[in-house]
This record gives C-alpha cells, sequence and structure tokens, in this order.
C-alpha cells in the first residue's frame, strides 16, 4: 500500500503520512451483499439523549464480509478492491464460477484479477488463507488436580 507524504505547510504536517488510495478500483459497493446500520443517535429506546455528543455523521453502508471462507467448490477470480467505512481496510470483491460474489479481507499481495486459492491445502504463499483451526489446533483437554 503506497503511502503519501504532503509538503509540510506546518510543524504539524511535516511527518505526517495519508494512505494512497491507488489501487482502489471501486467506489461503489456491491448491492447484494450490503446493508444498513441502524444508528442510535445517542438516544435509548425511549427516544431520550442519554450520551451527550452523539449523532449527525453520513450514513454508512455495511458490507457483508465472507471472514469463514468456508466455499471450496471453485477458485474465484478477484474482481474489484475497495474499502470499508466501518472497518477502514481494504477488502475485494470475488467472483466464483457459479455467479456468486463475496467480500474478503484481501491477504498481502492481492492484485485485482488474481485467482484465490480455496480448501484446506492453499500454497505457502498464501498461509494467510489457511483455515484457522489449521493455524492454531485447539488445546487439550487436560484437568488438573
Amino acid at each position: 500500500m503506497p503511502i503519501r507524504n504532503p509538503k509540510p505547510t506546518s510543524p504539524g504536517r511535516r511527518f505526517v503520512t495519508y494512505p494512497d488510495f491507488a489501487e482502489i478500483t471501486r467506489s461503489e459497493p456491491e448491492k447484494s451483499l450490503v446493508e444498513g446500520l441502524k444508528k442510535s443517535g445517542g438516544r435509548n429506546s425511549y427516544g431520550r439523549k442519554t450520551s451527550r455528543h452523539r449523532g449527525g455523521g453520513a450514513k454508512r453502508l455495511y458490507r457483508r464480509i465472507d471472514f469463514k471462507r468456508l466455499k471450496t467448490v471453485s477458485r474465484p477470480r478477484s474482481r474489484t478492491s475497495s474499502t470499508t467505512p466501518t472497518a477502514r481496510t481494504y477488502i475485494a470483491l470475488l467472483h466464483y464460477a457459479d455467479g456468486e460474489k463475496r467480500y474478503i479481507w484481501p491477504p498481502a499481495r492481492l492484485q485485482v484479477g488474481m485467482s484465490v486459492p480455496v480448501g484446506t491445502r492453499p500454497t505457502s504463499a498464501w498461509a494467510t488463507l489457511w483455515p484457522l483451526d489449521r493455524c492454531h489446533p485447539a488445546p487439550s483437554c487436560t484437568t488438573s488436580s
């Protein structure tokens, strides 16, 4: 992820860095994978203010992200790269051969158009895609008496 440095127009901006969103390929989310977020605006169930200085802000949409990655039918292709306003991270949109679409947190070095390995035995280059039970085996059930 490239990083950009602004011109030091003031002492506070001298050592500031910002992410460069050059690899972002899409600004609008996939409509089938989006749902609304409920906001309270600092009010409880009676409508009374219970938290001060809350409210306003832009309406945000939640992108459903496939964390478990249990679908192992075909190798999906990465189609777009975007950001999510709720998690402040990059996400990738995958297209499967059967037409299904899913968002994932992309592993390092994933480019648009690459095919993503699936299953329980990905290559070592994609070590971040191992299932969690393979990386961290469940602890043994021992009791101390």
